[in-house]
């Protein structure tokens, strides 16, 4: 009955004329900046953060202002990874694995609309679940030491592995590559420059963003511009903009798990939607196997997996943010640095001390979900007229986005041809059959690999036994274990 309480209190504050408006506009712009590609929810929350202090707004309504940004950054991500093959963030690199394959056949509207519900349904839940055990969450997250935090990225790995499926080998060269990328620059633990090749631009490694924009839309361009060459570029038709009940049916157990796993993942510090969207789409395609599987060329249970799950995951990142005061992804950093601006310190207090703060954000993502499906939903017959561009028209767009993008992160032109050099690279690798997803991914998790592989072995001084020593990394490496045996086994007993 608190919590009832605590969020008719919530919705008290939310549901006041200010805030309902900075609700419904951080959603409209949150959807435009993740529409763009490069630029993502954890830089919109920068830009707007400095604007929401200096007009002097309450700190409830600037929380509730940068908050709507970042979800609806979630929402807008999957707008270009669908239609154009571009992720908007790291979020929606999986929603372009089965997206854009489905715009390519006429089903781009058809894509929006269910990618939208997906993501609708995804953050309701977790919100749900954020509402009823974010205490009981705040501990379990606390307990996630260095040793559990490798067999998470190995689980995520694991999931990773099955992407390709018929290209196994690929799969993993895409992964080393990734992995690489994730070594350059100046070692953590011991200060040495690592395969910079000189460069001083990249001592503090390479920059995500470029990376993934350079590979996706600049390698995208490459194919187009190709295509052009060969005079067989068509227009691709736009088809239907909405949905059926039949499809919602078809996908309504993918988005309840993805949910679920989203969540959870979101509420360990440093993860985040990239790492709950692989992890949810392998687990899918696991599910999938020998059952119709048609993941990678326009399976909506590929589009509607890591969709609910990088929703769920921004909700989830609140949790540790608002009940430990530790961020769980970097946009929630940034709306924690908010937080101590105002001079408010986050924790289990926070909920009893300041439930107008705390209930307030929260009850506000309830309503800024429902903005974001009703405002969507609508203007999918909007976005998919994109498709009937044409494409000698389409390429200098992408490029001119991209080339902005990239250059307003640090406004240096190394980024730009390193870009271009990525892109050329990335358009090889197509051309040789491998997927994108898992060297973007291998990028992703590998910092993150190694980051907590070290800090393990650090402790233990060099004793690998302390991947092993507790009841949680059991459990992680167990799912692991399953994960990479359990399908060849099921195989051997239908056999």
């Amino acid at each position: 009955m608190d919590v009832l309480h605590y969020l008719s209190i919530g919705f008290s504050v939310a549901l006041t004329p200010l805030n309902l408006g900075l609700v419904l506009a951080g959603c409209f712009i949150g959807t435009l900046i993740g529409s763009l590609p490069g630029i993502g929810p954890i830089n919109g929350v920068a830009i707007l953060l400095p604007l929401a202090y200096s007009v002097g707004l309450p700190p409830e309504s600037a929380l509730i202002l940068l908050a709507g940004v970042y979800y609806g950054a979630e929402y807008g991500g999957r707008i270009s990874s669908i239609l154009l093959n571009v992720p908007g963030d790291a979020g929606a690199i999986m929603t372009t694995l089965d997206g854009y394959p489905m715009a390519k056949r006429g089903e781009g509207g058809r894509a929006l609309a269910l990618s939208a519900v997906s993501s609708f349904f995804g953050s309701m839940g977790a919100l749900l679940m954020m509402v009823i055990f974010a205490p009981l969450l705040s501990k379990l997250a606390i307990q996630f030491g260095p040793s559990e935090y490798v067999w998470l990225m190995l689980f995520a790995f694991t999931c990773l592995a099955t992407m390709v499926g018929k290209r196994p080998i690929k799969t993993v060269v895409g992964v080393i590559i990734g992995l690489l990328f994730a070594t350059v620059g100046i070692d953590s633990g011991t200060g040495i420059l690592r395969f910079t090749m000189g460069i001083p631009n990249l001592f503090d490694g390479v920059d995500f963003l470029v990376v993934v924009i350079g590979m996706f839309a600049i390698s995208e361009v490459l194919i187009l511009l190709e295509s052009w060459a060969r005079n067989d570029l068509k227009l691709t038709p736009v088809g239907k903009s909405f949905i059926s009940f039949s499809d919602i049916m078809a996908v309504k157990w993918v988005i309840l798990r993805s949910t679920l796993s989203g969540f959870l993942i979101g509420v360990l510090p440093g993860t985040g939607a990239s790492i709950a969207s692989a992890v949810a789409y392998g687990t899918e395609k696991r599910f999938a196997e020998g059952k119709d599987d048609h993941f990678g060329d326009g399976d909506i249970r590929g589009l509607a997996a890591p969709e609910a799950a990088n929703n769920a995951s921004a909700a989830g990142s609140m949790v540790p943010m608002l009940t430990l005061g530790i961020p769980g992804s970097g946009t929630t950093a940034i709306l924690l640095g908010a937080l101590l601006m105002f001079n408010i310190t986050p924790g289990p207090l926070l909920f009893e001390q300041q439930p107008n703060i705390a209930w307030g954000l929260i009850a506000s993502m309830f309503i800024g979900n429902i903005a974001l499906l009703v405002m969507n939903l609508p203007l999918i017959g909007l976005f998919v007229r994109l498709l009937s561009i044409k494409q000698s028209y389409l390429v200098p767009i992408i490029v001119m986005l991209t080339f902005v993008g990239i250059y307003s992160i640090h406004g240096d032109t190394f980024d730009l041809f390193f870009m271009i050099v990525l892109g050329v690279f990335a358009f090889i690798l197509r051309k040789l059959g491998f997927s994108l997803a898992p060297v973007i991914l291998g990028l992703v998790l590998g910092e993150v690999l190694e980051e907590n592989l070290r800090r393990a072995l650090s402790i233990s001084g060099g004793d690998w036994s302390i991947l092993l020593n507790g009841t949680m990394t059991y459990v992680l490496a167990f799912a692991t274990v399953a994960a990479l045996t359990a399908p060849r086994i099921l195989k051997a007993l239908k056999k």
